[in-house]
C-alpha cells in the first residue's frame, strides 16, 4: 500500500548499504524532522544491547535506559521473555548473504518463509512498541544490512520503505582504513578494513540493494555527498519519493555563500552504530573529502578499478 501509511503497521525507513557511507549523519538529520523516532541499528540491538548491554545514544547503559525499558515491556513483556539463542539461529538461517537467493524470492518455500516470519517478527515487535512509546509517525532503523532487510520484506504487517545511501568508494576505502574507537564499547577500535576488501564490500552492499526492488519494496537512493551540500533538499526529495507522510522541514541554517549548513542535533535512542549517534548540539555538514589528498595514489588506482562500474552508475567522475 505504497503512498499511505496503515494505522496498524509500522512505517519504518530502512537505512541500506555499506558502511562508512554517511547513514549516520543520514539518521541523525531525518532524526530532526517532526514526527520521526531514530531506533539505530535494530540488526545489532540483540547483541549489542540485550547480551552485552553497551551504551544508548543518550548515554545510558541499554538496561537502563527508559526508552528502551519501555520498548522491551510492550513489544515482548520484558526484553527477558526473547530467546537471544533462537534469535541467534534463525539469523544463520535467513539473515546472512549466501541466504538471499532463498529470502530473495518472490515465493519462498514454505520452510524459508516460516523462519523469516518469526525472524522478522522480533523486528516488527520493536517497530510497533517504539512506535507507540515514541509517539512517531516514522521510524528509521539505519542497520544497512540487505539480507535483514530482505526478512522484513515478507511481513505484510511492516510498512517498509528503503533508502540507499551511497558514497564515492574511495572515500568509504579511506574512511575504513583509519582507526575509529566505540565509546560504546571502553574505546575498542571499530574493524578495519584494506581499500580491496573494503572496495569488495561496498560493492555487494550496494549492488545486492536491487533484490529489494525484485521484492516490491518502495526504494530510492541519495548520494552522501548531495545530502551534505544540501541537507534540506536532499531530506525532501527522498521524502517525496519514498511517499512518507508529513512534511519534511529540517531545521536547517545557512548553507551557500552563508557558508557550510548547520543543523541542531537532539538527544535520541539510537541503539548501535558510527559514534556520531552521541553528538548534540549544533553541527556544521562539511564533506569529508581528507581522501582525496591523503590517500595514497595505489589505493586510490585499486579502489577506482574495482567500483569503476558502479561509481559511474551513481555520478561519480
Amino acid at each position: 500500500m505504497r503512498g499511505q501509511t496503515r494505522d496498524q503497521d509500522p512505517t519504518v525507513v530502512y537505512l541500506a548499504g555499506w558502511g562508512r557511507s554517511g547513514s549516520t549523519l543520514l539518521e541523525r538529520l531525518l532524526g530532526e524532522l517532526p514526527g520521526v523516532t531514530l531506533l539505530g541499528e535494530v540488526v545489532h540491538l540483540w547483541e549489542r544491547g540485550l547480551h552485552e548491554d553497551q551504551l544508548c545514544a543518550c548515554g545510558a547503559a541499554f538496561s537502563a535506559c527508559p526508552f528502551w525499558t519501555a520498548v522491551g515491556a510492550r513489544a515482548f513483556g520484558g526484553w527477558q521473555a526473547v530467546d537471544l539463542d533462537r534469535l541467534a539461529y534463525l539469523r544463520e538461517r535467513v539473515d546472512r548473504q549466501r541466504r538471499m537467493p532463498r529470502t530473495a524470492r518472490r515465493r519462498p518455500d514454505p520452510g524459508t518463509r516460516a523462519e523469516v516470519e518469526q525472524y522478522a517478527g522480533h523486528f516488527r515487535a520493536v517497530y510497533a512498541a517504539a512506535q507507540q512509546v515514541g509517539g512517531a509517525r516514522v521510524l528509521v532503523d539505519s542497520s544497512k544490512e540487505i539480507p535483514t532487510a530482505l526478512t522484513l520484506s515478507h511481513r505484510d504487517d511492516l510498512d517498509l520503505r528503503v533508502l540507499h545511501v551511497v558514497r564515492d568508494a574511495r572515500g568509504v576505502a579511506y574512511s575504513w582504513a583509519k582507526t575509529v574507537a566505540r565509546p560504546e564499547a571502553g574505546g575498542e577500535p571499530m574493524p578495519r578494513f584494506s581499500p580491496a576488501r573494503s572496495t569488495g564490500l561496498w560493492l555487494s552492499g550496494n549492488l545486492t540493494v536491487q533484490a529489494l526492488a525484485w521484492r516490491g519494496v518502495p526504494l530510492t537512493r541519495m548520494r552522501y555527498e548531495d545530502l551534505v551540500a544540501d541537507p534540506a533538499a536532499a531530506l525532501a526529495e527522498a521524502w517525496r519519493a519514498l511517499d512518507l507522510p508529513g512534511s519534511p522541514e529540517l531545521p536547517v541554517r545557512g548553507g551557500g555563500a552563508a557558508g557550510p549548513p548547520e543543523v541542531d542535533l537532539g538527544p535520541c535512542h539510537s541503539v548501535a552504530g558510527n559514534p556520531m549517534r552521541f553528538r548534540t548540539g549544533p553541527t556544521e555538514l562539511r564533506a569529508d573529502e581528507e581522501w582525496r589528498a591523503a590517500m595514497a595514489p595505489g589505493d586510490r588506482r585499486l579502489v577506482t578499478a574495482m567500483a569503476w562500474p558502479l561509481l559511474r552508475r551513481f555520478g561519480y567522475r
